[in-house]
């Protein structure tokens, strides 16, 4: 990975990052198909702490590295060469997306009870808001969950599922549905975000949900709010912009996910590359034959388009948040198609072995899959993505752009 687009510092922090996952992340990794043990995990982040490569999202005054959003990319996939590179360095999913929106809209008390012990690794956390349907999925306006204001608390009530995170989470930021709360100050009917610690009485975690992936702690659970009564202090924000915020969270949360398993694309390009130059078949190294080559070349220009358009997402982001949002969808339907076909031709170009434990690469590809569905389906967003561009394209006319349609054919159809 070439990071010199970007400062000195950053540099040094992604070479440090490297040489910290190489060192130390990887040779602590489980076998293909076993899960992160929880002591395991916390030795590594205290010697990523004492390396200086800790929570790279996180200001430097909660023990991060400060980096600015432009600039998490190369970090990021440094983190992501080894899958249990991100839950070492903390800035692994579900809980990097909560860092980042309690940092945000966190009031002081919010950040001390929440943020603090999140960041420092003390405590895991969840986001709640997928639900078994009709509720909220890929269509979070069918968000089912309620909450209530009642005798100056708030009642939560409501089903969640793939709660990603939740069996090791402390607290969970809850999205419920409002109406506008009456005997309080104005607020719109909506959505709003709750935080609520894991032990309130009413929260209630239900079955697990077996899937392909293992490397995220916490798994994907449902999670059961059975009239769970929470302080109007619990509110994450302003009641009624839930779904706002949850734009906030989830643009840069999409991009982190792009950044990170295209670390591990890279990882299984270079297992493969090692493999084809290394094992001959017909008299010379695979990586050789012409066949094998168009498979490394395709992937090689599937990692630099990705890598690419996280960058320019990324930057949107710090400049322009609904743009940076919307271009990041564009991203995250690119890079989890694209880091998909990496790691598949990966497999094959390591033949048997890459079906086998041998090598971690079927394993790979259990964990990659889900990306293409977890933050949006491909086919959701790219739904969105063709309702964006054929409004922008309206609103390109209607403000005196020519037309290019039907109106430029002549009489004869041409």
């Amino acid at each position: 990975m070439n990071a010199t687009m970007y400062p000195p510092a950053v540099e040094d922090l992604c070479r440090r990052t490297r040489d910290f996952i190489r060192s130390v992340v990887i040779p602590a990794e489980p076998r293909p198909g076993e899960s992160l043990d929880p002591a395991v995990r916390r030795a590594l982040g205290e010697a990523a702490k004492a390396a200086g490569v800790y929570a790279p999202h996180m200001p430097v005054e909660l023990g991060g590295q400060g980096l600015a959003v432009a600039h998490w990319s190369p970090v990021f996939q440094a983190a992501g060469y080894s899958p249990i590179g991100p839950a070492a360095l903390n800035c692994m999913a579900p809980d990097e997306g909560n860092m980042h929106l309690l940092h945000l809209i966190g009031t002081p008390d919010q950040q001390r009870a929440f943020l603090v012990p999140l960041a420092s690794g003390a405590v895991g956390s969840c986001f709640a808001m997928t639900e078994p349907h009709p509720g909220a999925g890929s269509d979070p306006a069918a968000l089912a969950t309620t909450a209530r204001f009642e005798h100056g608390d708030w009642v939560i009530s409501g089903h969640k599922r793939f709660t990603s995170g939740a069996a090791n989470a402390a607290f969970a930021i809850v999205m419920a549905r409002t109406p506008a709360p009456a005997g309080t100050q104005a607020a719109p009917a909506g959505a709003t975000m709750f935080l609520v610690p894991m032990d309130t009485p009413g929260v209630r975690l239900g079955a697990a949900i077996h899937t392909v992936d293992r490397y995220l702690p916490g798994g994907h659970p449902h999670v059961h709010f059975d009239d769970v009564r929470v302080p109007a202090s619990a509110v994450l924000g302003e009641v009624g912009r839930g779904f706002t915020y949850a734009q906030v969270r989830l643009g840069p949360a999409r991009l982190t996910h792009c950044m990170r398993w295209l670390g591990l694309a890279r990882r299984a390009l270079d297992i493969a590359l090692d493999r084809t130059g290394a094992r001959e078949i017909f008299g010379e190294p695979i990586a050789r034959l012409g066949i094998a080559q168009e498979m490394i070349a395709q992937s090689v220009i599937d990692i630099e388009t990705s890598d690419a358009i996280i960058a320019k997402a990324a930057v949107l982001l710090d400049v322009d948040a609904k743009a940076g949002s919307a271009l990041s969808s564009v991203a995250k339907v690119h890079v989890s198609e694209a880091v998909y076909r990496v790691i598949d031709r990966a497999v094959q170009l390591c033949g048997g072995d890459g079906v086998s434990d041998g090598l971690p690469l079927a394993q790979y590809v259990n964990e990659v899959r889900p990306f293409r569905i977890y933050d949006g389906s491909t086919e959701t967003h790219k739904w969105a993505i063709a309702r964006r561009a054929a409004a922008q394209r309206r609103r390109d006319v209607q403000s005196g752009e020519p037309f290019q349609g039907d109106a430029h054919i002549d009489e004869e159809g041409r």
